[in-house]
C-alpha cells in the first residue's frame, strides 16, 4: 500500500491541497468579517438618513425654495 511519503507527486498533491484548505479557511474568515462591516455600516446609514430627516423636519417650512438670507437669522438685538 502506497501512502503518500512514498510517492512524491502524491505528497505535492497533499501539499498543495493543505494550502487551498487553508487559503479556503482564511477567504471564509475575511468574508465573515467584510459582511460584519458591511451590516455596520448600514445600520449607521439608517441612523444618519433617520437624523437628517428628523433635522429637516425641524426645518421651518418655507415652500419658495429660495435660499434665506442669514440676515433674517439675526437675533432681535441687532
Amino acid at each position: 500500500m502506497s501512502t503518500a511519503h512514498d510517492d512524491p507527486s502524491l505528497a505535492e498533491t497533499d501539499r498543495r491541497l493543505t494550502e487551498l484548505e487553508i487559503k479556503a479557511s482564511f477567504s471564509e474568515d475575511l468574508i465573515d468579517h467584510l459582511n460584519e462591516a458591511v451590516v455596520r455600516q448600514q445600520q449607521q446609514i439608517e441612523l444618519l438618513m433617520r437624523e437628517l430627516r428628523q433635522l429637516r423636519d425641524q426645518l421651518p417650512n418655507d415652500s419658495s425654495g429660495t435660499p434665506r438670507s442669514l440676515r433674517d437669522e439675526l437675533p432681535p438685538h441687532y
